[in-house]
This record gives C-alpha cells, structure tokens and sequence, in this order.
C-alpha cells in the first residue's frame, strides 16, 4: 500500500505534505476513495484519500500497530571518508535507529563545516526520510553533525553508552545490554577509519561510556554503527529473539 508523509489538520484529516501531493497525483494517479498509509506524529495510519483539489486530503482511520522499537538507539558516527554516512543513513533508518549524529573524531580524515556541513546534512536527512518511508517507520530519525565539544553533554543524556572498540575484548555488546535490562535510552559510539584513539576511548570511559567488542572480526566504520544496532535491537527482541535466550 503506498505511504505518504502527511500533517494533521483536525483530528479526523490530514493533508499531504507538498511533494508527497505531487508523487501522489503525477507519478501513481491516485483518486479519491483509494486505500493509503500516512506516516503523521510518529505514528502510522490507515486512511482513505479524500480530496485532490485544492490540496490532498485524506480521512484518517484507525492507527495501525507502531513498528518503533522499544528501545531508542542514537548512532554517534566519527565522520568517515566519501559518502559513506549516506549509506549509513539510509541502512541505520532501515534497521530502526532512533537518530544518527555525525561527529569529527581524532582519526577522521575528511572534515566537515559551514555551509558544506549544512547541505551535507540536508541530504543525510533527505536519504533517512525515504529510508523511513520504504522501510515502514513511524520515526524518520534525525540525522545531524554534532560539534565534538558538545559530546560528553550528549552522551549524558542517554541510559547506557556503549563503544564498539577493536581493543575491547572482555564484554560482548550482548552481555552489556542484557547487564542493563532497564535501560530504553541508548548510545552507540562508532569510531571513523583508524577507530578511537586511546584519549579519545578514556574520555569516554570517564563519562561513563562502556568499551564493548562485537567479536573476533573487525568491521569497516560504515557497517560497525550497522551492526552494533542491529545486535542491540535483536538482543531487545525487536528481530525475533525472545527473553532468556
């Protein structure tokens, strides 16, 4: 069924927002009476489209069951090189990331800032919007650059902060999440090529962060912040595990 991204008007309508109104007419021809999802205050609904002029409305159903995680994950990402955060937006949204903040790291070869940084973020956040239709979400997760400074501050607003790190050996990112059952509110620090340096990894560990390995093989930077996610998550039982396994 097709989805689109929608701002309420009452409490029984919505309107499609511009561009989706334009998809909706030009490109698939939808009338009015057709059967459509709106992704509308972080929730899914059904509805039925309404009217296509002067706007396109629809009329609201019933919300359908939330696909959000239970436990919200932010990636913290140290900037790589080339355009491997688009990959990282789209793959993280897909797999139920709550946000992704980008941050220059003590290794990071490219470098982010003014203007460059501003448009660079606005297509992360455009590739996280379409990830976040085509994958079913409710949440499209914000995707933004973080000044480094402003890290420890971040990360102390979050339960539980862990950091994949090659140097990690005696904790298994498995076995922090289940040591911190209460914890819905989590961070996951990912290092960029060359990984966090060893000052970098004490600051961390100063504010609490927790090390942790993700076993015997060591990820590329773009797919670390994918799979530590996609652990945690299924070690919450959101890909089918269940309690005590």
């Amino acid at each position: 069924m097709h989805r689109f991204f929608a701002e309420r008007i009452d409490s029984d309508t919505a309107r499609l927002l511009p561009q989706e109104a334009r998809h909706a007419l030009t490109v698939l021809r939808l009338k009015p009476g057709e059967n459509i999802q709106l992704i509308l205050e972080d929730q899914l609904f059904h509805a039925v489209l309404a009217a296509v002029e002067p706007e396109v409305t629809a009329k609201l159903g019933d919300p359908l069951p939330s696909p959000e995680p239970g436990t919200r994950v932010t990636v913290y990402q140290g900037l790589p090189k080339a355009d491997k955060v688009d990959w990282l937006a789209q793959k993280c949204t897909e797999a139920g990331a709550y946000a992704v903040r980008v941050m220059e790291m003590a290794r990071s070869v490219s470098r982010l800032s003014g203007k460059d940084a501003d448009k660079k973020a606005e297509r992360w956040q455009r590739i996280a919007q379409e990830a976040a239709k085509q994958s079913g979400r409710a949440h499209v997760p914000a995707v933004e650059v973080i000044q480094p400074r402003k890290l420890a501050g971040l990360l102390a607003e979050h339960e539980l902060v862990l950091v994949p790190w090659e140097e990690a050996h005696a904790l298994s990112l498995g076995e922090a999440v289940r040591a911190h059952p209460e914890a819905k509110d989590i961070a996951v620090v990912i290092g960029p090529e060359g990984g966090i340096t060893p000052e970098e990894i004490e600051a961390l560990r100063a504010s609490g962060a927790v090390p942790v390995t993700l076993g015997p093989r060591i990820f590329r930077t773009e797919t670390a912040g994918l799979a530590a996610l996609i652990m945690l998550l299924y070690e919450r039982g959101e890909y089918g595990a269940q309690e005590g396994n």
